[in-house]
């Protein structure tokens, strides 16, 4: 029996990266999926694995490209694409509110629901999980596992308990059996840092923790030792906020080149991409920004940041664009190499503050604007993009 008070989801798309190219790609399901760089480049790192990969070879997150090879010689690697990773989250997004408008994004890849008024609606908590997986499962192509809690906190431990494909409720009662005997760093919150620390007072499991002085605890880390006892007694007070992500200072992407790229002709092709997908994101969020800001680093290592604060907010990759192109031609040598290249807009407020211009120019550009996204909604990214991508200078469609 579920008590009533599990009304808390949280959704965690199994092995998302991989997953996505399963579902795209039916021939992959069931084989082992490794989605890496290119081991010939300085992307040659695994970034995710399916769990065929995972649980028959040993492949981890992180290692290198020929470890992976070396344990899974038969395995599919396949590059990284971000664009798809992004569509399929807005759609797992749109299901979600489907169910309840309670949703609360944690990562691409997980987010949590508060389903307690959806009752009359969609049946109970445990209904609307089974339904959920379904139809993300039927609409989406992949599997999820989803923790049912009274709490974020406990929703996000029971997501962890059964992967692939679960479904478990962890409630109040359920905490010193099922949670207790775990290490203390498979609580949530807690990183390799924080269990070195708590190591040293002997606490290796999240009941040591749970039945430690709480006094010892506030007198060693302050209000995040209260915390850390709070949590491991499954009592996390946090709602789930659909609007967490207002308070967003600054949305941006930055990519690591196939090679090093001279001159500002390269540099900039690369400007436009990132321009294209930080606006994407920027209207997917609802908000308009000021302050565009540049990130670039040499072969060497050496990091340089600038910004450049604009008369208007926008969300166009026009503007964005412009802006970045200023900020290297003022503050980067055009003989000096380039490995990594951000772009990314702050000062971000909501799209209703948008100011119109006497021409239309404004007005103009977001109805072409929301065309573009219309269709990448519809068919997928790579739909519509600049030709200056698919020249040797670019790096997000394939023309590297």
């Amino acid at each position: 029996m579920v008590s009533s008070d599990c009304s808390i989801l949280l959704c965690d798309a199994n092995s998302f990266f991989a997953s996505v190219h399963q579902a795209l790609d039916p021939g992959l399901r069931g084989r082992p999926v490794i989605v890496a760089g290119r081991e010939a480049t300085r992307h040659g790192i695994v970034l995710a694995a399916s769990y065929e990969a995972k649980l028959g070879y040993g492949i981890k997150t992180g290692m290198t490209v020929r470890e992976a090879r070396g344990l899974c010689p038969h395995g599919v690697f396949i590059p990284p694409r971000h664009d798809l990773y992004i569509e399929f989250s807005t759609r797992i997004l749109r299901i979600m509110r489907d169910f309840t408008p309670l949703v609360e994004p944690f990562s691409i890849d997980e987010a949590w629901l508060d389903v307690r008024g959806c009752r009359d609606l969609h049946g109970s908590p445990l209904t609307v999980a089974r339904r959920l997986k379904q139809r993300i499962r039927e609409e989406v192509g992949i599997t999820t596992s989803v923790g049912l809690g009274p709490s974020k906190l406990l929703a996000k431990m029971a997501a962890e308990m059964q992967k692939p494909d679960g479904l478990t409720v962890l409630d109040y009662a359920d905490v010193p059996e099922k949670m207790w005997p775990l290490p203390v760093r498979e609580l949530f919150g807690i990183g390799p840092r924080m269990e070195a620390h708590l190591a040293k007072l002997g606490i290796h499991t999240i009941g040591e923790l749970a039945g430690f002085p709480v006094e010892v605890l506030i007198k060693r880390f302050g209000v995040v030792g209260r915390i850390l006892h709070q949590c491991a007694r499954g009592i996390d007070y946090s709602p789930v906020d659909p609007h967490s992500l207002d308070t967003v200072k600054s949305i941006g992407h930055q990519i690591t080149l196939p090679r090093d790229y001279r001159g500002y002709e390269e540099i900039e092709v690369v400007l436009l991409e990132l321009a294209e997908l930080v606006a994407r994101r920027v209207r997917l969020g609802g908000y308009l920004g000021r302050t565009v800001a540049i990130s670039l680093k040499d072969p060497e290592f050496h990091w340089l940041g600038r910004s450049r604060t604009l008369p208007h907010y926008t969300d166009t990759a026009g503007d964005i664009y412009a802006a970045a192109r200023h900020l290297l031609h003022c503050h980067w040598p055009e003989w000096r190499a380039v490995r990594l290249v951000g772009v990314s807009l702050a000062g971000l407020v909501p799209a209703t503050v948008r100011q119109e211009d006497l021409f239309g120019r404004v007005e103009r550009q977001a109805r072409l604007d929301r065309a573009c996204d219309q269709l990448k909604n519809r068919y997928g990214e790579r739909v519509i993009h600049r030709a200056v991508s698919l020249t040797g200078a670019g790096v997000l469609y394939g023309g590297s």
